[in-house]
């Protein structure tokens, strides 16, 4: 775990302070399960309960006390000690195995979601309509919208090409896309990430239009060239991947000699640049 960045996760659970750790690699938060057993049950020994709720829940076959690890985080007396976490997927799962009235909220929030789910499985619209007033609510134009749910479509062509071509695996696709970004731009996803300054975000909503520009034109080509020379394996198509990404690596660089601009940019603020005000 690289770049971990300890933190407080305040207004939570009714503003209890719930530690958290940040793994920059996975993309996702780690939160101490006492300091969540603490908040949901305002229990006087939250470690203990925690400990007979492991025990309850291996009888009932549940793996989620095995999905824990331990990490250190920083105690009330500045000191730093191993600590039960969960990621955020694992903590809702105990959330909706605390027998807790404090828990009823998150609970219900969960089965709206869940609800909303199955229902865009019988109709697919409703998440298109869901995923735009997500970005319109975020400040992004429509005609901003409109492009954006383009390219989602051209990344699936993209990756259908992939799959096509023997890849399976999700971190295949990782380690596919990493080679475009890392060719043209000098980064990987989470490196980039990590230069805008951004966590759970989306890289291609932060972009500027040149960086989404350089990003799409790798794609293209390595999907054209995929099309046309069929790469077969992770091998082959890593190849083919690195030849899209030098594509906008050259436009990038005749971008940069033409304007004095660098392509790259720290901005992750790129939906009020597309605001209408």
């Amino acid at each position: 775990m690289t770049e971990n960045k300890v933190e407080t996760i305040t207004n939570l659970f009714e503003g209890a302070q719930i530690r958290s750790l940040w793994d920059s690699e996975k993309e996702d938060y780690y939160f101490s399960v006492i300091d969540v057993i603490g908040a949901l049950t305002s229990s006087k020994e939250p470690r203990k309960y925690w400990s007979v709720l492991k025990t309850r829940l291996k009888k009932e076959g549940s793996e989620l006390a095995t999905k824990c690890s331990q990490l250190k985080m920083q105690s009330s007396d500045g000191k730093y000690y191993k600590t039960d976490v969960l990621d955020t997927e694992g903590i809702l799962r105990l959330i909706e195995s605390v027998p807790s009235p404090k828990a009823e909220p998150f609970k219900i929030w969960l089965a709206s979601l869940g609800k909303e789910r199955i229902d865009e499985v019988f109709d697919p619209e409703k998440a298109i309509d869901r995923a735009i007033d997500y970005y319109r609510k975020k400040g992004y134009t429509d005609d901003w919208i409109e492009v954006r749910l383009k390219g989602i479509l051209n990344r699936k062509k993209l990756t259908d090409v992939w799959k096509d071509g023997g890849i399976t695996e999700n971190y295949e696709y990782a380690m596919l896309t990493n080679e475009i970004y890392k060719t043209w731009s000098g980064m990987k996803a989470n490196e980039y990430k990590t230069f805008k300054g951004l966590r759970k975000e989306s890289l291609r909503d932060n972009m500027s239009d040149i960086e989404v520009l350089l990003t799409d034109l790798g794609e293209f080509t390595a999907r054209d060239i995929a099309k046309k020379e069929h790469p077969q394996g992770l091998k082959e198509n890593l190849k083919v991947a690195n030849r899209g990404g030098k594509v906008s690596k050259i436009a990038r660089e005749t971008y940069e000699m033409e304007t004095g601009n660098s392509a790259i940019t720290t901005n992750n603020l790129i939906g009020n640049r597309y605001n209408n005000n």
